[in-house]
């Protein structure tokens, strides 16, 4: 049997299989056993990680190299997180929840970024990062490559950046165009020019500077690295956008501020002078205690807010920590509390540009009576 974290250590299954003996094992043992004979690609983060793990499977895939992915997200492309066209190449989201991702032993590592979270399980950011740092560690020893972010406190290899020439792999010449985003890569091995890519943000671009620097190295052309990333449709409920005839709705998987803060500035930039509703559903009581007074500052950031329950996951409550007692620490006039049972008839009734659903619970089941109600 095999169990992810996400499952209840009180769960009748669960408990069924460990009181018969059956032989259970995590999900990420699983992951470093199919992978350790492979030519692994692991990319990690406390965000961006899925994104940067989808774009490079596809880019594989869409250039038929003999590849399998398993990923954390559904692509758009293949309504899957998984495809399989060989075993030469294995493509695996690394999770650091449980420190999960030391299972893994990579040829080439990605570290998208080290911000605090997941502070149930780590108690202290030094105690994330750390874990971060032996991850590093568990590259293969005599040929391994480590791409991380920029700025990251990490002994690297390699480091890329959206736009900071300072970095080995960056963007250049970005520009906005017909509903895509236009740009150059340069990396130590090679530059692609003139990419067209459908996903904006500037994250986004960051996320596509490492996932083609890899795709490059590895021996991708520079004409299926472009193709790939214009045939990218992206991944569910990582910004995704849908155009109505005055409306304009994302949905978004953020559920730390850092992502938040990622989402208000692709919309900012993107939709200048635009009304934005903000919908947001706290996941963790832990992490909405642990990060509250920086979740207050990203999401004053909307014209007008609603917040929704805290969504509990593996978690009991927490004595004190609610929504109220969120919502009393945002400094912002238009903000109220809203149950998700009631969040439809309150985005009826605002006025705005554009809407932003963002979460990692259950508010994902607002995203289809929302969508049916703007085609109306």
């Amino acid at each position: 049997m095999i169990r992810t974290p996400a499952v209840p250590l009180d769960m009748n299954e669960w408990l069924y299989f460990q009181n018969h003996n059956f032989n259970i094992v995590k999900r990420a043992e699983v992951l470093g056993k199919i992978s350790e004979n492979s030519f692994c690609i692991a990319v990690g983060g406390t965000h961006g990680k899925t994104t940067t793990s989808s774009l490079i499977g596809h880019l594989l895939v869409h250039a038929k190299k003999p590849c399998t992915f398993i990923l954390g997200g559904i692509l758009e492309n293949y309504q899957s997180n998984y495809q399989s066209i060989g075993t030469e190449i294995f493509v695996v989201e690394a999770d650091e929840f449980d420190q999960s991702f030391l299972q893994l032993t990579p040829d080439i590592a990605c570290i998208t970024s080290m911000d605090a979270d997941h502070l149930d399980i780590y108690g202290e950011e030094k105690h994330v990062i750390n874990s971060f740092k032996q991850f590093a560690e568990k590259l293969q020893p005599k040929n391994g490559i480590l791409f991380a972010k920029e700025g990251l406190e990490i002994n690297k290899n390699l480091s890329y950046s959206a736009d900071s020439k300072t970095a080995d792999c960056f963007a250049s010449n970005i520009q906005i165009k017909n509903g895509f985003t236009q740009f150059d890569i340069n990396t130590p091995f090679g530059t692609i020019k003139d990419i067209h890519f459908k996903m904006i943000g500037h994250h986004n671009i960051e996320n596509a500077v490492v996932a083609s620097s890899i795709a490059l190295k590895i021996g991708l052309t520079e004409e299926e690295i472009k193709a790939g990333l214009a045939s990218f449709n992206g991944i569910k409920r990582r910004f995704n956008q849908f155009e109505y005839k005055n409306k304009i709705y994302i949905d978004d998987y953020a559920h730390h501020p850092t992502e938040i803060n990622a989402v208000t500035n692709a919309i900012k930039t993107y939709y200048p002078n635009k009304k934005v509703l903000g919908v947001f559903q706290p996941h963790l009581f832990s992490r909405t205690r642990d990060f509250a007074d920086d979740f207050a500052k990203s999401l004053a950031e909307f014209d007008e807010l609603l917040l929704l329950d805290i969504y509990p996951a593996r978690e009991m409550p927490i004595e004190g920590i609610t929504s109220e007692w969120l919502l009393n620490k945002i400094k912002s006039k238009n903000k109220q509390w809203c149950s998700l049972e009631n969040a439809i008839e309150k985005i009826k009734s605002s006025d705005f540009d554009v809407l932003v659903t963002i979460g990692a619970g259950n508010i994902d089941s607002l995203v289809e009576p929302i969508k049916n109600w703007l085609n109306e």
